[in-house]
C-alpha cells in the first residue's frame, strides 16, 4: 500500500477519542523526548531576519540566557517589519513537536499592532537558504503563539498561513488565520504548546495537553486557478521573531518518521504519547 493511502487510514483512525489526553498512563517514563535546544547556546539553529543576510543576528534578536532562548529588541531603534525566524537544521516530516514559551516585557517600539504579545511556531516551512533578504515570514504553517492583554479573551495556538492553506471538515480554507479554542492566557505565564503532524495529511494543534484544532492536507497555495496546492509533507520548524519579547525554554519534538509506513505501529505510538497530559510548570 502506498504510503499516502496508510496515512489515509491513520487519519480516519485517529478520531477524537483517540486524541483526548489521559493521565495515569504506564507510558509516561517512557516518552523519547528529543531536545532540540540545549539549553546553552544555538547550535543547530539559522537565523533569518528580514532584510538581513542569513545568520545576521542583527540586534541581538536571539540570544541564550538563563537556560531559555529569548527574543529581545533592547538594539532595535524601531521595529520597521524586521520580522525574524530561527530554523532548526534539520527538516522533518512527522513529529510530536513541543515548546514552552512566555511572553514578557513590552513591545519593541515601532511593532504592528496586531503582534502585541504575538509570536508562532513555523512547521512545513520553506528551508530558509531559499528566503529572498526583504521576506517577511517563510512559506509555512504557523502555529500562532498569542498572549492576553490582561481582560479580553484571546485563543493560542491558532493557524495562520502564510503561502499557504488547508483543509478543514472537506473544505480547503485560503483565509490566513484561523481561531482555536484554546483558553486564553494572560501575563508573564510559561504555556506548552505543541503540534502532531503527520505528513500532509493531519496536523492537530494542543495547548497544556489539551486539543484546540485540526485539520487535514496543509498544503502551498494554490496557484493557476488551481482549487488543490501542492501539498506538503515536511519542512523546516523555525521559532519566530514578531515584536513582542518571548522566552522559549523547553523546544523538543518526537519523530514519527519510522513509523511513516507502518500505520498500527504509529496508531499505538501516538496513543502512547497522548495518554500524558503536558502542562507547562511556572
Amino acid at each position: 500500500m502506498k504510503k499516502d493511502s496508510k496515512f489515509r487510514l491513520l487519519v480516519a483512525s485517529l478520531g477524537l477519542g483517540l486524541l483526548i489526553f489521559c493521565t495515569g498512563s504506564s507510558f509516561k517514563k517512557h516518552t523519547p523526548w528529543v531536545q532540540l535546544f540545549n539549553g546553552k547556546d544555538l547550535k543547530n539553529w539559522t537565523i533569518k531576519i528580514r532584510y538581513h543576510e542569513l545568520n545576521d543576528n542583527f540586534g541581538d534578536t536571539f540570544t541564550v540566557k538563563d537556560g531559555n532562548i529569548q527574543v529581545r529588541y533592547d538594539e532595535y531603534d524601531t521595529f520597521d517589519e524586521q520580522f525574524g525566524h530561527l530554523f532548526y537544521d534539520k527538516p522533518f516530516s512527522s513529529y510530536l513537536f513541543a515548546v514552552e514559551y512566555r511572553f514578557v516585557g513590552e513591545q519593541a517600539k515601532g511593532g504592528p499592532g496586531w503582534a502585541y504579545r504575538n509570536s508562532g511556531i513555523m512547521i512545513h516551512g520553506q528551508d530558509p537558504t531559499t528566503m529572498a533578504v526583504d521576506q517577511d515570514f517563510p512559506n509555512s504553517i504557523e502555529v500562532q503563539l498569542l498572549g492576553g492583554n490582561g481582560k479580553d479573551d484571546r485563543s493560542t495556538s491558532n493557524l495562520c498561513t502564510p503561502g499557504t492553506q488547508f483543509v478543514k471538515d472537506g473544505e480547503v480554507i485560503k483565509r490566513h488565520c484561523t481561531n482555536s479554542i484554546s483558553h486564553t492566557y494572560h501575563g508573564d505565564q510559561w504555556v506548552r504548546a505543541e503540534v502532531l503532524a503527520l505528513g500532509d495529511s493531519l496536523i492537530v494543534h494542543y495547548v497544556n495537553g489539551e486539543e484546540v484544532m485540526r485539520y487535514e492536507k496543509p498544503q502551498l497555495d494554490a496557484q493557476n486557478g488551481e482549487e488543490m496546492g501542492q501539498l506538503l509533507k515536511g519542512g523546516s520548524i523555525s521559532l519566530q521573531s514578531e515584536s513582542h519579547p518571548i522566552d522559549f525554554r523547553k523546544v523538543e519534538i518526537v519523530n514519527l518518521e519510522k513509523y511513516a509506513n507502518k500505520p498500527k505501529k504509529l496508531n499505538k505510538v501516538i496513543k502512547r504519547l497522548l495518554s500524558e497530559k503536558r502542562v507547562a510548570k511556572q
